[in-house]
């Protein structure tokens, strides 16, 4: 049987994974992304339940992880005096995690352990600073994908495309048709990330988090470059209107009209927002992005599917990361299973990650109320309860109620796929 040829859209965290297991089929794969080199800046993101379970299928990862956590030993909660209302700490359980992780990373570091895993692959290549210009299956979708790409990579047929590209994929638009909004349901929140120079927390392995009335939150960070990363969050709740339109408009506009907009909801909103807006003006890692869920009637169309973000982006529920890693592996093992029948590889794909994308989508309740509360009297009263749980060491069973399908251990019995290669 001829090898299939594959090519991935994407290359953060995805589209790297995809790579390494549909290498693992014998397949030849091609990763396409379109800024110029491997994206190495981004916030911290987590590794959890089935997240957990594929890593540990990969020799060496866990160890590549683990070497470049995030160092931080806890969340400390402040008010505007910075007053210590409590602290998280992990749990020192992988199987039972907390709010905060045992695996949590820069997504830079993870995109670049993953990257690198399937660098020297013969079967894999990595294509910088290109993407799609256009895509045709045939009418019946049994036949190769004929794609055009932008910027002089050859045109070329693949047996399958997997749109890798986020949650407002342009080629989730492209193979489903329609627009890169379609199949969007957001959550109302935004968040930006990035580093300053100035280490606002005095060397403290603590992270600090912040609310101000509003739905804004701020927490702060040790780098491991020096001085602090920053990650803001603008949430408003779930049933008013669209709320994130300025947000985007701002978003269109460019990195400076951003920060801009960001700093002005950020104005007069306490503690030490006034030093990191002056701080984030100046930040050269600046990146900022809506919070959405993707919600999609079906993973896949003839010899294209989606893996990741592009189709099962989670929004605030802290499982993107691991949903990620879970299709990637979940694709290649049904594609693998059913060799010489890609349809019913896909089938198979779609079945098996339908119920666990519907549970680790589930949003816990409250969680973005409690994160960040609408207004100075709300905030008081969670600082008050968070405080209260601390004191009483019930801590642990709050977490993990907050913390939903997130928090516990790979229920779903991912099976053991053979591999060729």
């Amino acid at each position: 049987m001829s090898q299939l040829r594959v090519l991935v859209v994407g290359a953060s965290i995805a589209g790297p994974m995809a790579a390494y297991w549909l290498a693992k089929t014998g397949a030849r794969v091609t990763v396409i992304e379109r800024f110029p080199t491997l994206r190495t800046n981004g916030q911290s993101i987590d590794i959890r339940t089935t997240g957990v379970t594929v890593m540990r299928k990969i020799p060496g990862m866990e160890a590549a992880v683990r070497a470049k956590r995030t160092q931080i030993e806890g969340l400390r909660f402040v008010g505007d005096l910075g007053q210590i209302y409590g602290t998280i700490r992990a749990t020192g359980n992988p199987d039972q995690q907390s709010l905060l992780s045992e695996y949590e990373i820069f997504r830079g570091d993870l995109a670049k352990i993953l990257h690198d895993l399937s660098e020297d692959n013969e079967n894999v290549q990595y294509v910088f600073g290109e993407q799609i210009a256009s895509m045709q299956q045939k009418e019946d979708d049994n036949g190769p994908v004929k794609v055009e790409f932008a910027n002089g990579f050859p045109s070329s047929e693949y047996d399958l495309v997997v749109a890798c590209d986020g949650a407002t994929s342009r080629t989730r638009a492209m193979g489903f048709g329609g627009n890169a909004r379609d199949h969007i349901d957001p959550v109302n929140s935004w968040a930006a990330y990035f580093s300053i120079k100035q280490d606002l927390i005095h060397g403290s392995k603590l992270g600090h988090g912040y609310t101000a009335p509003g739905g804004r939150f701020l927490a702060i960070g040790q780098d491991p470059a020096g001085g602090n990363t920053v990650t803001l969050m603008g949430i408003q709740p779930r049933d008013q209107r669209d709320l994130t339109l300025p947000f985007r408009e701002a978003m269109k506009q460019g990195e400076e009209p951003l920060k801009r907009f960001v700093a002005q909801d950020y104005k007069g909103a306490g503690w030490k927002t006034e030093e990191v807006m002056a701080a984030m003006m100046d930040s050269s890692n600046f990146y900022a992005s809506e919070m959405v869920q993707v919600r999609v009637p079906n993973l896949h169309k003839g010899r294209f599917v989606l893996v990741g973000d592009a189709g099962y982006a989670p929004g605030p529920t802290g499982t993107g990361t691991s949903l990620a890693m879970t299709g990637a592996y979940v694709l290649a093992g049904e594609i693998g299973k059913h060799t010489g029948d890609l349809a019913a590889g896909l089938r198979g794909y779609e079945e098996r990650m339908k119920p666990i994308i519907k549970d680790m989508q589930k949003i816990p309740p409250m969680v973005l109320s409690v994160m960040a509360p609408q207004t100075a009297w709300g905030i008081w009263l969670r600082n008050s309860i968070f405080a209260f749980i601390a004191w009483t060491n019930i801590l642990e069973f709050a977490q993990r109620f907050f913390m939903g399908s997130a928090g516990g251990t790979d229920k779903y019995g991912l099976p053991d796929y053979e591999w060729v290669a």
